[in-house]
């Protein structure tokens, strides 16, 4: 099995990686279908209200963030796993049958948003951690880049399937069936040979884990740098569902299903992205400041499109950029930190990258309402841009990196300057822009 498939060869990862992407259709399927119902249904075109209702899915990550990690650490992952994925499952169809009895309100919307995020919150870390238990450290980096690419290839399904569901049965089914997919990673879970696993290193309980976790990010200068760059970009970037569904909405009077082929089309170039992360042996801090760098622009010429058409298909660019920072970020930031340390530090990143949302993303919404849906991506892409130069100018005194542009390629090219660093650098590699 070539290099970008490797870790498929590990059962116990094969049955991971079937069940969640399963799980990950439906979750893309509810997403689609919740963005729609705020906004047509139970709304007159309200971006902020839609805004609110991924501020609310996302808050719990923020409040949280450190205890949750916490928890995935001290805990085996696969029975907490099993439990987040049981309670994820209960939301989607009670949230359904609200819509489907006709008597939906937005606020039901919103609880069950808040409900979902609680789940999540406790689910991401674990979730995260969990895949250093399915294979062994060498295929660590090449595992989590099938995760992006297993939930990529969600997006490109969901979405798509979740406008056509929309329209043929109705939005409430489409929260049931994401209900039912929860049910695949139970089964994967409950299917695994636990004498493959890896050991799991678990934390006593004791007092002060989560202060230790603050401080052991705080002496890594390398993760906070990129905990900025995910940070910012995740709270005024990230918001496609959001902005995708204004601009299919209102810029270009479509309905449901253009919607849900936006979304498709915008994972096409995520999968891309995920894929190629996969090949990657050693993802560095430098690629996440480039691929956000790169995002800003691509975001930029987004908002510009003239047409429905020509916006979806240049949300493949934006996919791509995406998803290259957050798997190299996520893959940086795990393969660097001890062990008995990951389960609070992911929660920690988690908490700044999806955080930023309950923030973000009404902002969003309401720069849309006023001033127009391109305004809205807009404002993501001039954060994106302004972030990655500022990060990079930060590393490039802290650590005496030298950027260089060269007509050949690689195009862009990074390496030490004369001085000597004033602290230990990650081995820096020439990457292609």
């Amino acid at each position: 099995m070539n290099r970008t498939f490797s870790s498929l060869g590990i059962f116990n990862y094969r049955l991971w990686f079937a069940g969640a992407l399963v799980s990950n259709i439906g979750t893309w399927m509810q997403r689609i279908a919740q963005d729609w119902v705020v906004l047509t249904d139970l709304t007159d075109d309200s971006g902020f209200a839609v805004g609110v209702t991924t501020a609310l899915q996302f808050l719990p990550f923020l409040i949280l963030g450190p205890w949750t990690g916490v928890i995935a650490d001290r805990v085996d992952h696969r029975k907490l796993l099993i439990a987040t994925q049981a309670a994820g499952a209960a939301l989607g169809v009670g949230l359904g049958a609200i819509v489907l009895s006709g008597h939906a309100q937005l606020w039901h919307v919103y609880a069950f948003a808040l409900g979902l995020g609680v789940v999540t919150a406790f689910d991401n870390p674990a979730r995260m951690a969990f895949v250093s238990d399915l294979v062994p450290p060498a295929n660590l980096a090449n595992a989590i880049g099938l995760n992006s690419a297993s939930f990529n290839a969600a997006r490109l399904i969901g979405p798509g399937l979740a406008g056509l569901l929309i329209a043929w049965i109705g939005s409430g089914w489409v929260f049931v069936l994401n209900g039912f997919t929860f049910l695949a990673t139970i089964v994967a879970l409950l299917l695994m040979r636990g004498g493959e696993l890896q050991k799991q290193h678990r934390v006593p309980r004791q007092p002060g884990q989560v202060i230790e976790g603050v401080r052991y990010v705080r002496g890594r200068p390398d993760i906070i740098a990129i905990l900025v760059v995910v940070g910012v970009v995740g709270a005024l970037g990230l918001n496609f569902q959001l902005t995708a569904a204004m601009m299919a909405r209102v810029e270009f009077g479509r309905g449901p299903e253009d919607y849900g082929i936006i979304g498709s089309i915008l994972a096409i170039g995520s999968l891309g992205g995920a894929l190629l992360a996969a090949r990657r042996r050693r993802p560095t801090m430098k690629l996440v400041v480039i691929a956000a760098f790169g995002f800003g622009i691509a975001n930029a010429i987004l908002a510009l499109t003239p047409s429905y058409w020509t916006f979806a298909l240049a949300g493949i660019p934006v996919g791509f950029a995406a998803l290259t920072m957050i798997t190299a970020a996520n893959a940086t930031v795990q393969t660097t930190t001890e062990p008995s340390m990951r389960g609070r530090v992911m929660a920690l990143y988690m908490m700044v990258f999806l955080g930023g949302t309950p923030v973000g993303s009404p902002i969003v919404g309401w720069i849309g309402e006023e001033y127009g849906p391109r305004w809205a991506i807009g404002i993501g892409a001039i954060a994106s841009i302004l972030v990655a130069a500022g990060v990079g100018w930060w590393a490039a005194r802290h650590w005496n990196v030298v950027v260089e542009l060269q007509a050949r390629r690689p195009f862009l090219k990074l390496g030490r300057g004369t001085r000597v660093a004033e602290e230990p650098i990650q081995d820096v590699q020439s990457t292609q822009a």
